[in-house]
């Protein structure tokens, strides 16, 4: 692949992604936060009893129950889920997990950090009934990292960004499967079998060139999500699903598209030049003619990049933020702070902290130690320690699957206190650590700069240079 084409089809695309997150990790912080402030105020009864008011939709005998914080996880979090397979199937096709080399490491990492946190979990909670929530310490919030790497900016290599930016997805791929797998309720093998057709038709209309975003909303939510939402699997799977669905092809290649656009250009000044056209004959012409280049982007843009652009910010700005806003406000009292030695609070904090971190690194060093992978151009080893602290910052995914393990309210508490605290320690120090090194590397160069011996035509003589 040539320099060109790896910028346009490999690095803007990451790049481009990484710097929208900081935004994200700021505003799940500030709606964290205020979940606190109200959870912990005059207000926290109401605060708590609104996500417990029940929504209906439906008509006669057929009627969809829930209440709004179950909405909010349910299907709204479907939208998040749905970003998350778009930007997952970009990265398979194009990106960082395009080819079986590039995508050895991250994988590797992502599984070492799942295994290892949830087997310190396992070991902490083994044989109570808390047992379920294992899947917690597992997840890794890519908008919060991302935001910590972004603030250290040019400090760090681009490379480790698009590194944890893989390990993040395939995070999140592995959370997807351990939900399906493990964290359904009793299933309706008729509702699973209508979204295995729902599902096949959208795997067809692909196939036969069907590009339409409107008809895979259609299906994927008026059939696909609503059919597994029936099922007993949980309803964001079918958010994976019909993501994995949308066509990445374009309607016309790249060298047409420029031909195209030459010839649209080519009309704009002819039509600049003819002296037979009245002045607003011309306008309206010309103005005809740049509406084509909307048309003309659209058939050269991929269905699934248009998608991923047009959700972003709903998603990040909107889903998210309520989502944080109504999972994380956790009503601390006397009896809060007992819960700190909890097995549940226990495990979830270790297994994040020390986990994220051993899993991540181990895993990487033995693919290394194999020569199985290398490390990415840039990146060392004293990196990777850093994204080992920043992997352990679960939060989002976290909070979700704990909603998803636990019935019991106390347990419950305990696992967002321990997924908090985590979060944060995590966060200040990966934050912290990554922001060490970068100095002690800048200090570094600084002694660097040598003293250059020039020899002098008087002789012997020497001058020194130095060059800073």
């Amino acid at each position: 692949m040539k320099k060109s084409s790896l910028d346009l089809y490999l690095l803007l695309p990451i790049k481009g992604f990484i710097e929208k997150q900081t935004s994200v990790g700021l505003l799940l912080i500030f709606s964290a936060v205020l979940a606190m402030i109200f959870a912990n105020s005059p207000l926290a009864e109401a605060y708590h009893n609104f996500w417990k008011q029940y929504i209906h939709i439906g008509i006669n005998d057929m009627v969809i129950r829930k209440n709004l914080l179950h909405w909010i996880n349910d299907g709204l979090m479907s939208m998040f889920f749905f970003l998350v397979g778009l930007e997952l199937k970009r990265e398979i096709m194009q990106g960082e997990l395009s080819s079986l080399r590039k995508s050895l490491l991250p994988i590797a990492a992502a599984v070492g950090g799942m295994l290892l946190p949830a087997l310190i979990y396992f070991y902490f909670n083994s044989g109570l009934d808390s047992i379920s929530g294992w899947g917690i310490p597992m997840a890794t919030d890519i908008a919060f990292a991302l935001g910590i790497l972004y603030l250290l900016g040019d400090r760090v290599p681009l490379s480790l960004k698009v590194f944890l930016t893989a390990i993040a997805i395939v995070d999140d791929l592995g959370a997807v499967i351990v939900i399906a797998l493990f964290y359904t309720s009793d299933l309706s093998f008729i509702s699973l079998a209508i979204a295995t057709v729902f599902f096949l038709i959208l795997i067809t209309a692909n196939r036969i060139g069907i590009r339409h975003t409107a008809f895979y909303a259609i299906m994927g939510i008026g059939g696909l999500w609503l059919a597994i939402l029936l099922s007993g699997v949980h309803a964001t799977i079918a958010a994976v699903l019909a993501a994995f669905a949308i066509p990445t092809s374009k309607k016309i290649n790249t060298s047409l598209f420029l031909r195209k656009v030459r010839l649209l250009s080519y009309s704009i000044k002819s039509l600049q030049k003819e002296p037979d056209i009245k002045e607003e004959h011309r306008e309206e012409s010309i103005t005809n003619t740049i509406e084509k280049f909307t048309s003309l982007t659209k058939d050269a843009t991929p269905p699934l990049q248009r998608l991923e652009h047009a959700l972003y910010p709903f998603v990040s700005f909107v889903v998210l933020p309520l989502f944080a806003f109504a999972n994380a406000g956790v009503t601390i009292d006397s009896e809060s702070f007992g819960f700190f030695l909890s097995p549940v609070t226990i495990g979830i904090v270790m297994g994040l902290i020390f986990g994220k971190f051993f899993g991540v690194v181990i895993f990487t060093k033995l693919m290394v130690a194999l020569k199985i992978s290398s490390l990415p151009k840039g990146v060392e080893w004293k990196h990777i320690y850093g994204v080992g602290f920043l992997a352990a910052i679960g939060f989002t995914m976290s909070l979700f699957i704990t909603e998803l393990a636990f019935v019991n309210e106390e347990f419950l508490v305990q696992a967002k206190i321990g997924i908090l605290s985590a979060s944060l320690l995590a966060g200040i120090i990966g934050y912290a650590y990554l922001k060490w090194i970068s100095n002690s590397n800048v200090k570094k160069k600084k002694k660097k700069s040598v003293a250059k011996v020039v020899t002098s035509k008087e002789g012997p003589k020497q001058r020194f240079k130095i060059l800073q």
